[in-house]
């Protein structure tokens, strides 16, 4: 009983070394190197090559080692009778929390306008707003965005969030569903958007959800690429609708070096870097699972077939 690691990057050794450190009993490979399929009954994957899941005769579990499952559904070939989990991580969700604040106060002082203005020689101070001055709605009241708003709370933010299903979280106005998603926008100014990516969610920041919005409204979209129609985006910036776009993930990355986003003045870019899965934070629940894998438990942390999250 064994484990395959599956990416297409260059973190298959430091995956392979942690779970090695942490549980040497284990049998543990890479899936360029020679193995015994087989024997593989957990695959270990992050944006694996289409198709290669197929591969396993014997494959019992497909371990997401990151928060997002949307890239294996784009696998026309995934084994669906095949368990899916994903990663719940407190060191996860603290990251992505820290980063949107971090976006947040960048906005209200001003400090990406100075950046610019730095280079370009200006010296013209600008008003900054104030906590109180700002009303931040979430989208996706799921692990992350449930961490993300306690944390803006205690910080002294309004906070609002909205969600497919009712979420009850103390000193967050909530929202569920389409019928109250426009008074959720109509109220906000600065939007995240921590939604899974699913084919009710792809495309929605677009056009018609960015006109419910308050004039000078912020985006922030550290979720997934797919969320955003990016004609629509770059419409409204120049329309002067929206005030600005802090973004973290796209539809093809890195981003092809002829894309407007990289100079448009008002869209602050970072390499999909808000949260990263620590292999250290993360393996022991991979190898929990492994465990309740073997003596037939159920597993942590499972993705529901029919949300596909």
């Amino acid at each position: 009983m064994a484990i395959v690691i599956i990416r297409k990057d260059d973190k298959i050794n430091s995956w392979k070394e942690a779970l090695n450190l942490y549980a040497p009993q284990i049998p543990v490979y890479g899936y360029l190197e020679k193995h015994p399929k087989e024997d593989i009954k957990m695959a270990l994957v992050w944006k694996h090559p289409i198709g290669s899941l197929k591969d396993y005769p014997n494959l019992e579990c497909i371990a997401s080692s990151g928060a997002g499952v949307d890239f294996l559904f784009e696998d026309d070939q995934l084994p669906l009778h095949i368990p899916i989990t994903r990663v719940v991580d407190e060191f996860l969700a603290k990251d992505m929390s820290e980063h949107v604040t971090a976006l947040i106060f960048s906005q209200l002082k001003n400090l990406y306008h100075y950046k610019v203005d730095q280079f370009r020689k200006i010296w013209k101070p600008i008003p900054y707003k104030r906590i109180a001055d700002v009303t931040i709605g979430i989208m996706g009241l799921g692990a992350l965005g449930t961490v993300l708003a306690k944390d803006l709370v205690r910080l002294g933010f309004k906070v609002q969030g909205w969600s497919g299903s009712a979420k009850d979280i103390k000193g967050v106005t909530t929202f569920a569903g389409s019928s109250m998603q426009s008074a959720f926008l109509n109220s906000t100014q600065f939007l995240v958007c921590l939604l899974p990516l699913t084919n009710e969610t792809r495309g929605i920041l677009n056009a018609e959800l960015f006109e419910q919005l308050r004039k000078g409204a912020h985006i922030i979209n550290v979720a997934r690429g797919g969320h955003l129609v990016d004609n629509d985006l770059l419409m409204m910036l120049d329309k002067d609708h929206l005030s600005g776009a802090s973004l973290d993930v796209y539809h093809e990355e890195p981003l092809p070096l002829d894309h407007p986003f990289w100079k448009h003045p008002k869209i602050h870019m970072t390499p999909h870097y808000a949260s990263v899965s620590d292999t250290a934070s993360v393996v022991p629940q991979i190898v929990e699972n492994y465990r309740r894998l073997a003596s037939g438990e159920e597993l942590l942390n499972l993705v529901s077939e029919d949300k596909k999250y």
